[in-house]
């Protein structure tokens, strides 16, 4: 299968054809990464100072807002620095919300925002845990924050002004979770209770959650099929974006500084394909439904 599904397009509000919708959506569920290879994300020339690592914190690799709250994270700045990033942040999360409602008419109603990130660290040569290190093939799934079955929709940005952003994508789904699904044990009863009630996660894990964070950790753990599966290389030049359902697309990011992305959650149900959802095909795969 071709990892690509490019379109032409450069302005992010549309309108779009309804070939170029059609032609997104389809891409999108049939586990494609969606590709504008000259849409671009216009820095200002006040914004342009950001393009530094030292904004983070020391303890996060990205900054994150909330766009629904305001909140943001990772970062030590404060003052007109800390009001420019959160403004820098609002704008990307709004030029990304115009784009998928536009090319995604289906997705509109449905769609939940999740967190907008920036990204100003190299990715190449951190040292981090197997389980943070995203240089490792792995399918998404946050251990706090279920899903709970809904889809991991993300939108990136390379802002970077001279150098790429280089993935690898790997297998479909369907294989990844043929090797690993068989080796994750059902949750055991009242776990979600118990790491809900203390705190550990925001809301119920459920046994979907549950086995995709197995297969994420599987995934990322298993050094020999790190260098076995079979990749495909990408390199997102400067002025692109890319998207992409996160929780089916077997991905990794080698390399890169300065990129945005923005997060959606999206319910099986709003898909036009819904049998094309991990859930559908977790569920097909065990032999029950998964509440």
């Amino acid at each position: 299968m071709t990892v690509l599904e490019k379109i032409e397009i450069t302005d992010w509000a549309g309108p779009f054809s309804a070939e170029v919708s059609g032609r997104s959506v389809a891409a999108l569920e049939e586990g494609k990464i969606l590709f504008a290879p000259h849409l671009r994300f216009q820095l200002l020339d006040s914004e342009r100072r950001f393009l530094s690592p030292e904004l983070l914190d020391g303890k996060r690799k990205n900054l994150s807002l909330d766009p629904k709250t305001g909140n943001m994270r990772g970062t030590g700045k404060g003052g007109p620095d800390l009001d420019g990033i959160a403004q820098m942040l609002r704008r990307f999360s709004s030029h990304a919300q115009a784009l998928i409602r536009g090319l995604c008419p289906g997705y509109r109603d449905q769609l939940s925002l999740g967190l907008a990130s920036f990204r100003p660290a190299e990715i190449a040569g951190r040292v981090t845990s197997w389980r943070k290190d995203d240089t490792r093939l792995h399918v998404d799934a946050f251990p706090s924050r279920p899903v709970q079955g809904r889809r991991i929709l993300r939108l990136f940005t390379n802002v970077n002004p001279t150098v790429a952003r280089v993935w690898r994508a790997g297998e479909p789904f369907d294989q990844v979770a043929g090797t690993f699904l068989p080796t994750i044990r059902p949750p055991m009863p009242a776990a979600s209770w118990v790491l809900q009630h203390i705190h550990i996660i925001k809301g119920r894990r459920t046994p979907y959650d549950h086995f995709m964070l197995g297969i994420h950790d599987r995934m990322k753990a298993d050094d020999s099929y790190q260098s076995r599966a079979l990749k495909t290389e990408i390199a997102f030049p400067p002025g692109s974006t890319w998207a992409c359902f996160t929780d089916a697309v077997s991905h990794a990011a080698m390399s890169g500084q300065f990129a945005f992305e923005q997060t959606f959650y999206l319910p099986v149900e709003a898909m036009q394909d819904p049998m094309r959802s991990p859930l559908r095909t977790l569920e097909r795969r065990l032999g029950r439904v998964l509440e």
